[in-house]
């Protein structure tokens, strides 16, 4: 069973959007008188559910929303419990759920019915229950039954509908190692791979500093709770919404990139919750979201992950141990004399870790590997392993 999310921008008329800023409130409204049992101990979702009828018989104007949505929030509240449960098993420090304040809840879902793709007038659109037909833009067709769908408004005022489709025929693909490539992402080079390309990082956030400065600085001169003060926070949001689009761009185009031109990549596993403790480098690091860069390569293509340890020190050539500290940015190996990039080592030695976790062996040179050896070693690893599907 395959599942596959896919995102569509919606574009409501005017009361269209009361409708769905409506619905909002109203899944808040309900969100709140959940929380508020959830304070007296744990809540089943059936008591929930129980609750839920009850509270539409005081409250008549219930009604006028879809009864599945208003059930949905039952079960985010019931993940959410659990999930702080297990918080606490494991020893961690977890707190309580929290009542949702205006603008803070921004999600609905339409679970199993109350939804339906059309096209009108030559235009898609969305038909959502006690909503309507709303104009949706699909850049692509989604594939399989639609389960869900969960409409999002940004904090921008954009509208969003995220379609779940399930899909049963689903064929998983060999391995093929016949083109293979190791990436070491950094700060300077976003990434630098194994077949010596490097891509800058664009540090999106860092070009748009001067920008956030001049909107902070007006949001905190106007007066809290002002229609002025309203308007630069939007604006201040806006500016966010774009750093983020540009960095989701940047990252889709290159994953692409990477995908359709190798079978395997290799990445470094790094601990990204220790490398922000250095205040020097944090802001860098978290604008670059080396973590979304790989989860997008993970469903585009196949990601292996290895050790980061000694990636940057061993020499690619001979794993001679080179120490070097971050200000230095040339890899010179006293041994044999190898000069290069020191981020183009690790690279290298990030595909040579990669290739051996599947018993591939490959020269210090780093060879092009035919393709007859690497199907012989593929098909010697699928006897050993049975790690080819």
């Amino acid at each position: 069973m395959l599942v596959r999310n896919y995102k569509f921008r919606l574009y409501p008329n005017s009361d269209q959007e009361k409708k769905l800023q409506n619905n909002l409130n109203a899944c808040r409204w309900v969100y709140n008188r959940f929380v508020e049992m959830a304070e007296r101990g744990f809540v089943t979702r059936n008591d929930m559910n129980y609750f839920l009828t009850e509270l539409k018989q005081q409250e008549p104007w219930l009604y006028n929303y879809h009864s599945k949505m208003l059930q949905m929030i039952s079960t985010q509240i019931d993940g959410a419990q659990k999930a702080l449960m297990r918080l606490h098993e494991n020893g961690h420090k977890a707190g309580k759920i929290r009542f949702a304040r205006y603008d803070e809840y921004r999600t609905f879902t339409y679970n199993q019915s109350g939804y339906k793709l059309e096209q009108s007038g030559g235009k898609d659109v969305l038909h959502l229950s006690k909503i309507g037909f709303v104009e949706i833009r699909k850049h692509r067709e989604p594939i399989g039954e639609i389960k869900q769908i969960i409409v999002t408004r940004s904090k921008s005022g954009k509208w969003h509908a995220c379609i779940t489709c399930e899909n049963t025929i689903c064929h998983i693909p060999k391995i093929n190692f016949s083109k293979v490539v190791g990436i070491d992402v950094g700060i300077t080079n976003f990434t630098y791979d194994s077949d010596g390309h490097q891509t800058p990082n664009p540090l999106n956030l860092k070009k748009m500093l001067k920008p956030l400065a001049r909107v902070q600085r007006k949001v905190a001169r106007r007066q809290i709770g002002s229609q002025n003060r309203k308007k630069a926070v939007r604006w201040y949001q806006i500016i966010h919404e774009r750093i983020k689009n540009r960095r989701k761009d940047f990252q889709h185009q290159l994953s692409t990139i990477y995908a359709k031109n190798n079978n395997v990549v290799f990445v470094e596993k790094l601990e990204k919750g220790n490398m922000v403790k250095n205040h020097k480098l944090a802001r860098n690091i978290m604008d670059s979201g080396w973590s979304a860069f790989c989860d997008m390569l993970n469903y585009k293509c196949m990601l292996v992950e290895v050790s980061a340890k000694n990636t940057t020190i061993d020499c690619s050539r001979c794993g001679n141990v080179v120490p070097k500290s971050l200000a230095v940015r040339i890899h010179s190996c006293d041994k044999y004399g190898l000069v290069l990039d020191r981020d183009y080592n690790a690279s290298r030695n990030i595909l040579q870790k990669g290739l051996r976790i599947f018993g591939i062996s490959l020269p210090q040179e780093l060879r092009k590997v035919t393709p007859v050896e690497i199907e012989n070693q593929s098909m010697k690893q699928e006897e050993a392993t049975g790690l080819v599907q």
